[in-house]
């Protein structure tokens, strides 16, 4: 009597810590390419809002003005945006209360943004996790799966007299489905994984770069903000000494 040695009679004769082994990895798999799929889709629109952000605010384009475009849009900013948006809106109050002292107002705008720089990359990374865990665990559960079943067919082969290879095949076979589907749910995890972590690090690199950027365009134009007021006050005109952080980087 043949044996039937097709993919789905192996998995349904195959025993029932192999079958839950097979089970754990079909949805370790499920689950890495829906990570993958809505991953890459976050990435690929993060990087594009990246891209489009650093064009206006290279642009020429007033900096208050910007600021409070962005703004009627706090509740749904991120990249860039956020980290810009918190970083002027610590410049305005530091203005307020430490006007004049430029070190104190940077080192503020600054704390503020590394903050939200650091949010940021949390968000960039969120679920990367997942996939490094199913990448590196599923060669073994396979493994373990794999073991099992060997060990339950010698088992049962000790018990018979005549033992023939045909006796044993069937279930060595359904053992290697799960070593086989450890690697099916493993290496796409893996991929992933390196690369998704590869644009997060390119993408927090951009956060980090705009930041030293913003920071030191805010430095500048506080030592001019600075400076005029210094001079005003000399020839006695206060109103440059009440300019406002907006108005000071308008020009």
């Amino acid at each position: 009597m043949e044996t039937d040695m097709s993919l789905i009679s192996l998995v349904m004769r195959a025993s029932t810590v192999v079958q839950l082994v097979m089970l754990v990895l079909l949805a370790g798999s499920i689950l890495s390419w829906v990570i993958i799929i809505i991953k890459y889709r976050f990435l690929k629109q993060a990087k594009a809002d990246a891209e489009r952000f650093e064009d206006q605010f290279w642009s020429g384009i007033n900096l208050a003005e910007l600021y409070q475009r962005i703004s009627k849009r706090k509740g749904e900013l991120a990249g860039m945006e956020r980290i810009f948006e918190t970083g002027f809106a610590e410049y305005i109050r530091m203005h307020k209360r430490a006007s004049g002292n430029t070190e104190m107002l940077l080192a503020g705008v600054q704390r503020s943004m590394k903050v939200a720089l650091a949010r940021e990359e949390e968000r960039l990374e969120s679920n990367l996790s997942w996939l490094a865990t199913i990448g590196s665990i599923s060669p073994y559960v396979g493994l373990f799966g794999t073991v099992w079943g060997i060990m339950r067919s010698f088992t049962a082969l000790g018990a018979v007299q005549h033992a023939s290879l045909s006796m044993v095949a069937p279930g060595i076979a359904e053992a290697l489905i799960a070593t086989a589907m450890g690697l099916f749910a493993a290496i796409p995890a893996v991929v992933g994984y390196n690369r998704y972590a590869e644009q997060v690090n390119r993408l927090v690199g951009a956060y980090e770069n705009f930041a030293e950027e913003f920071a030191t365009i805010l430095q500048r134009q506080s030592h001019v903000s600075e400076q005029s007021s210094e001079e005003k006050t000399e020839t006695g005109d206060e109103t440059a000494v009440a300019q406002s952080p907006s108005e000071t980087l308008a020009s």
